[in-house]
Parts: C-alpha cells; structure tokens; sequence
C-alpha cells in the first residue's frame, strides 16, 4: 500500500511520521516554494506536476491506493487538481484541512475579507502594519511603500522591497511572549494574516487582541467538495480503513 500526502503543512508530517510507524509506505510532496522545507518521514517528491494530468499521471506512477491532501488551506488550486486527479484514478481521497480561527473568542472583533486587496482597503489607516500573508502576496501592498510595514516570511523576499520596510525570517511556532514584544517594540498599529488556523501561529492574534491592534484577516479560499477530516488521527485512521478494504477485495478476488 502507498499513500500519496499532498504536504507542506506540519500536520502532513505528522501524518507520515504516524503512517510509516504503522508500517505503511508514504510519498509527501512539496510544492518547493520554501528554500529549506521541513522534511516529512517516508519517501518525498518536491515540485509541482504541470496541471491535473501530470498529477494523475503521478499517482499511477506510484501505485497509489489514496491521496491525503494535506496541504496548506490557502493552497487552492493543488486541492482542485488533487480531486480531479483522484477521480481519473478512480482513487479514495480525503482532505486533512487544521480548523480555522472563525471559532477563535476574539474573531468577531476581527475585519475579515475576502482577499488581498480587501486587506489593503480595510488596514489602509494604518501606519506601522504588522504583514504576515505570506512572500507571494507582497506586491498588493506596494503601495504602503511609505509606511513602516513589518513583514515576517520564512525566507527573504525573492525582489526587492521599499526601503522603509523592515522584514523579519522565521519560521513557527510563535511564543505569546515574543508575539507581544514584536508588537510593542515596532509599534504594530494594525495585524494582516491570512486564517491559516491551527496553534502554530495564532499568538500573534492573542497578543493584538490583548494590546488593542486591529486585526484583518483573510478568509480561505473556496475548494472542491470533498471529505474532510481535522484531525491527523482521523486521517491515519480513515488511510488504515483503505488498506484494509484492499485486502479484504484481494481475499475476495
């Protein structure tokens, strides 16, 4: 049996550690767009697959029983190919998708929209904003080319940046304690994220709320219908449910 995880996020690795302990063969792929990634336990393919059929064509290269798609929930356009994908296979797949921060006590103070641009309007008061959306998204606030904008990105812009910007590497999780230091020693007026979700980074919302900086976040994107789970048991246990359904078809056969 191979399971293919679409991965990138820390919950596909912890999702390959936990099959290949049970003894079931892995592929994770990256996307490749971080310089130095975090490497998940089994075999890795890092790259992308020109479009739905290189993917499908990947799939039957690897034998594959089912796809796990684990992949950052901003990552739209891999979650379409992954069930079109799937579905020339003829093959089971699931969604591993980490909960959003919509349930979070503070969310409703929040400004939430629809995308980057939405973000831009609704922080465009700001003077001193706090940017953590991401290297790709860079471009739709050049316009805040005269503020003193804090970007944080796990690795450095790949262009240049507007000299007054400040730009901070690293890499989750974040502590409460340096999430509050970084807002009060730049003077943060205004919080941008995207609703990554999960625990890894939301300190940075905690400490905003707690200092009174406004905070705008961009909701995710539509996907494809598919079954989710939220949990890396639940997807361990739903891939367990595959192999054993293929054995019972090969007793049969």
């Amino acid at each position: 049996m191979t399971i293919v995880i679409l991965g990138g996020t820390t919950e596909a690795r912890q999702l390959a550690a936990a099959l290949m302990g049970a003894g079931i063969d892995v592929v994770s792929t990256l996307a490749g767009r971080v310089n130095s990634p975090q490497l998940p336990a089994g075999r890795v393919r890092i790259g992308g697959f020109g479009g739905v059929e290189g993917l499908a064509d990947f799939l039957r290269t690897q034998h594959a029983s089912a796809v796990v798609d684990a992949t950052h929930p901003f990552a739209a356009m891999i979650s379409r190919n992954a069930v079109q994908a799937a579905g020339l296979n003829d093959m089971a797949l699931i969604r591993l998708e980490r909960p959003g921060w919509s349930e979070h006590p503070r969310a409703g103070s929040w400004t939430w929209v629809s995308d980057t641009d939405g973000a831009r309007a609704a922080a465009d008061s700001g003077c001193r904003p706090f940017l953590t959306t991401g290297r790709q998204s860079l471009p739709d606030f050049e316009s805040w080319a005269d503020r003193e904008v804090l970007v944080r990105l796990v690795d450095p812009p790949a262009t240049p940046i507007p000299p007054r910007w400040t730009v901070m590497t690293s890499r989750g999780p974040y502590a409460y304690a340096g999430e509050h230091r970084i807002l009060i020693d730049h003077a943060v007026d205004v919080l941008l994220s995207k609703d990554s979700g999960g625990t890894h980074t939301v300190a940075k919302l905690d400490a905003a709320g707690d200092l009174g900086i406004h905070v705008v976040i961009i909701k995710r994107p539509e996907r494809p219908p598919a079954s989710v789970v939220r949990a890396v048991s639940e997807a361990a246990a739903w891939c367990r449910s595959v192999e054993n359904l293929r054995l019972v078809g090969r007793s049969i056969s």
